[in-house]
């Protein structure tokens, strides 16, 4: 469900409205928690403000409050039966409480996930969010519960229908979902040569790595990095060398450039970069130059776990 949450959340990041600018600038943030209080307050003051009450349960959602969430999605549901978007979002927040619930609890609110999601679909013939969500819904529900391949598939060419590069990633999924890997490769490449986006470059190299097949998710990093030229994509590819113990001095020159060229907006911090180049010297049974860089992570983030087994593992080489 991470492709739905993200669709599900991101739009509170954009809002901007006059009386409540105050609160975007939480939300822009990421301080949910301070959102939520200001937007409880906003909301004793104007209680039937519609925008008020879905950025609040937005902010439920992104700290999985997922009860408080679905109650403000109802109200929004119960005030305007005829808004594809109230009904996609109570769908959704009730679909994540089901993965955080009891599966016998899950059972029960299966029928009413569903029915959100189908009555957004018929609402707005064009509402991609929601057809990615029963792509989803129906791939991962068990098929004596009504989950469906075919199902799944008629919502993907509805998404392709929509926007060929939503059409293609859903696809890529549903087929690497079902193990059918080649289908899946063809799809995500589809939607690369159709878009061109990071997403979809991510797509195709989160694919790559969870087949087992490094050489291709680097060379793929690298086609991205030409095209979009975005450090972070220098950490990926080090993060790569290091993992799969390939490419060791290309993943070295990529974490440096990284870590020389590092900003908050790469999303990384440093010491992951840190870490990633101790383990590439490990690698290369390089001790010295291993323990600088992995004691570099620790000074910064001391609490890691990965980052305590590997100082370990290098003490030992």
């Amino acid at each position: 469900m991470r492709k739905f949450i993200y669709l599900l959340l991101f739009p509170i990041l954009t809002f901007s409205q006059t009386p409540l600018d105050s609160i975007d600038s939480y939300l822009k943030q990421k301080k949910f928690d301070k959102a939520e209080i200001q937007l409880t307050l906003y909301l004793i003051k104007f209680p039937n403000d519609l925008k008020g009450i879905e950025l609040l349960g937005d902010t439920y959602g992104q700290q999985g409050k997922w009860d408080n969430a679905i109650e403000n999605y109802k109200k929004l549901v119960n005030t305007n039966q005829n808004s594809a978007n109230y009904h996609y979002k109570y769908g959704g927040a009730m679909g994540m409480k089901a993965l955080a619930v009891s599966k016998l609890t899950a059972l029960g609110m299966i029928s009413n996930i569903e029915n959100s999601f189908l009555k957004a679909a018929k609402l707005d013939p064009k509402h991609i969010n929601t057809r990615w969500a029963l792509v989803e819904f129906y791939m991962k529900l068990p098929g004596i519960l009504g989950g469906s391949k075919s199902k799944s598939l008629k919502y993907a060419q509805e998404l392709e229908n929509l926007s060929k590069v939503d059409g293609y990633l859903a696809k890529g999924y549903i087929y690497e979902y079902d193990e059918e890997p080649e289908l899946a490769e063809k799809y995500y490449k589809m939607a690369i040569t159709e878009g061109g986006s990071l997403w979809c470059y991510d797509k195709l190299t989160t694919f790559y790595e969870k087949q087992k097949q490094p050489e291709k998710a680097l060379a793929n990093l690298e086609v991205a990095n030409e095209k979009h030229q975005r450090n972070a994509l220098r950490y990926q590819m080090g993060k790569v060398a290091a993992e799969y113990n390939i490419e060791l001095q290309k993943g070295v020159q990529c974490l440096q450039t990284y870590l020389k060229n590092y900003s908050p907006e790469d999303g990384v911090p440093k010491a992951w970069a840190h870490y990633r180049l101790s383990q590439i010297y490990a690698h290369k049974k390089n001790k010295t130059a291993a323990l600088k860089y992995i004691d570099l992570a620790l000074a910064e983030l001391p609490n890691i776990k990965h980052f305590k087994q590997e100082k370990q593992k290098i003490l030992k080489l």
